[in-house]
Formats: structure tokens, sequence, C-alpha cells
């Protein structure tokens, strides 16, 4: 029987059009949910004592989202071209394995720049050069892993922009006391499922020159991802304090360590089919935040 997943509906899609859908990655939305989260709970934080987030501000967000993550999959999948064809699990990708040309993607990408161009322009003006900022980002992440083994921390700054952009979507500035540590609690949050993440490819990447926080934290790899948990959860009760958040959203916080604490202590970094059911289950983080968030707000 047919499904209504993200992957079920890239395969219905016509032929032609099925190896852009997957460059943009389409049929995995993990990614994108972990882009959109951070921008939910700046635009819920945002939202006036008692009232429920902007929702013009997260659909624009959520639609901004879907086109970054593709940019940014797209640059990732240019860059890494002759690597993805080394590693089993992104040889099948379209560049890779030759659907589509590299001036085909070229094209491809300054389309949907250009759309999230649009979606930029609705904002205020800071926010859009609070925006147009983070593009450097987005651009030159995919070199960091030939020359840094923190290339996690890297895709952390990028990926946690929103968390920066969507207060200054509602309030027309950054209130620093509040976006900084919320910002820092995302680019942690990265650096735990980025790293469980990348255990996935740690041999093809040992072979190949790629440099991960996988290869880096090697055995000790759960030390350091409570470590950056710890943070991250001390992180999000300062920006909650500097914004005077309630209960429900410090519960919301409690369980997020619960959860986190039981991804760490249960991963098997030997077992790839275990980091990735572990890396996608941190939807779940960002939503339950998000939940504490506008019922905090309430």
């Amino acid at each position: 029987p047919r499904s209504f997943s993200a992957a079920e509906l890239v395969r219905a899609a016509p032929a032609p059009l099925q190896p852009y859908l997957r460059l943009m990655r389409l049929h995995q939305p993990a990614g994108t949910w972990l882009l959109y989260l951070p921008c939910t709970w700046s635009i819920g934080l945002a939202a006036a004592p008692g009232c429920l987030p902007d929702w013009r501000m997260l659909s624009l967000f959520g639609l901004g989202a879907v086109l970054m993550r593709g940019a940014g999959c797209t640059i990732n999948d240019m860059w890494d071209r002759d690597y993805d064809r080394q590693v089993a699990r992104t040889a099948s990708r379209p560049l890779a394995a030759g659907d589509i040309s590299t001036f085909q993607s070229l094209v491809f990408l300054g389309g949907q720049l250009s759309l999230a161009l649009c979606v930029l322009l609705c904002l205020n003006y800071y926010s859009i050069i609070l925006g147009a900022a983070s593009l450097s980002l987005v651009i030159t992440y995919p070199l960091m892993k030939r020359i840094t083994y923190w290339p996690q921390l890297v895709l952390g700054l990028t990926f946690n922009w929103g968390a920066l952009l969507g207060w200054s979507a509602i309030r027309g500035s950054c209130e620093w006391s509040v976006c900084l540590p919320l910002y820092f609690a995302g680019v942690m949050w990265t650096l735990v499922y980025d790293t469980i993440y990348a255990h996935q490819d740690k041999r093809d990447d040992i072979m190949i020159g790629v440099k991960s926080t996988a290869l880096q934290f090697k055995e000790d790899t759960k030390q350091w991802l409570s470590g950056f948990s710890l943070a991250m959860l001390l992180s999000l009760c300062v920006a909650g304090m500097n914004c005077n958040q309630t209960f429900p959203y410090y519960s919301a916080v409690a369980a997020i360590g619960a959860h986190l604490a039981h991804q760490i202590y249960t991963l098997d970094i030997d077992k790839p089919e275990d980091c990735w059911k572990k890396f996608a289950s941190n939807r779940t983080v960002g939503i339950l935040l998000f939940i504490g968030i506008v019922l905090g707000n309430l």
C-alpha cells in the first residue's frame, strides 16, 4: 500500500524531477526539521506573554528551511561529489551517480537561493541583513571536513542561525541575553546529533581522508556528547530565565535532558543503523522544546 512519507512522495514525482528532489533531500526530511526547529523556538520565545507564536512567521520560516536546507545540500554535493562516490551511503546521490550534471545543479542552486531570497525579503531590514550574513557559513561549511576535525561545530553555527533570526523577525532586533544562549544551546545540540550521524561513515571517512568529530572523539564519544548535552540544557535554562519563561518550559527542558540521556546511553556508535535512528530521533527534542515554549508563554 502507498504511504504518505516524504520518500514515497519523491518516488511518485515525475522521473525527470526526482534527481532534483533527492539533491535537496526532500526524501529525508529529518535535516529540514533540525534546521527549522531552532527558528520555531526563537519565534515562540519572542511572542508576547499569553499569546501563541506568529503562524505567518512559522510558515515563512518553514518554507525558508526547506529551501535553505535544499540549497545547503546542493552546495555540499557539488563540493563532495568525488568523495560521495567513495562512500557506500552517499554513492547513489544524484551528482555522485551522474543523474544530473554540475551545471544543472548550479542552475538549480540559483533557483533555490532566489526563492529563499524572496522569503527573506518578507522580513524586516534588520532580519534581511542578519539572514544574508549566514550565507557565508552555508557556502563554506562543506569545506570544513577537509581542514578540521570539527566540521560539526561549523554546521551548528550554520544550522542554528534561525535562533537569532526568528526573534529579530518578530521584535525587529535581537535580544542578545535570550538569543545568544538559545543559539549556543542549538550549536551544542547540533554537536550531539551530527557527531552521532558522522559515526555512520567513519570507516569510509578514514579511507578517503575526511575529518569529523566522530573520528576526533572515537571511543570517548559518549563523554563528549554528555558534556554537549549538559551545556545545551544549561543554556536553555539561561535563555528561559532571561525572557521570564514559566514551569511548562522548564518541564520541557527536563524532558529533553531525559531524552538525550537515554539517546546517549543506548547509542551504539559501531552500528550505522542505530546511529541513524538516534540522529533522526532528535526531531523529538526540538518539538518538545517548542511545545514547552508555547505552553510556557500561555
